[in-house]
């Protein structure tokens, strides 16, 4: 595996949080629940894209709602159990 490869393995996670944030922050009630829930701020969010803590306080957000989790899943073209992957990676 040359190392490109392995650097885009590594990413996969975080790019998968980046996404799932995406698309979070695309219906106002739901980036409001997101806030509510985490208590993160739209200042942390934006300034946190690359922290850890921010992509699995998403990848937490929508594991704790099914509804959520499913569509999530179907918007990114992403089985759920990769989201819950994605999420078990980065708790590490």
């Amino acid at each position: 595996m040359s190392n490109s490869e392995t650097q885009s393995r590594s990413a996969e996670p975080e790019a998968i949080a980046i996404r799932a944030l995406a698309w979070t922050l695309s219906d106002d009630r739901r980036a409001e629940r997101l806030l509510s829930l985490t208590g993160l701020t739209p200042e942390q969010l934006r300034g946190g894209l690359e922290d850890r803590a921010v992509q699995l306080a998403v990848l937490d957000f929508l594991a704790a709602h099914e509804a959520d989790l499913l569509a999530a899943a179907g918007a990114l073209d992403l089985a759920p159990e990769r989201l819950a992957a994605a999420r078990a990676e980065l708790a590490r």
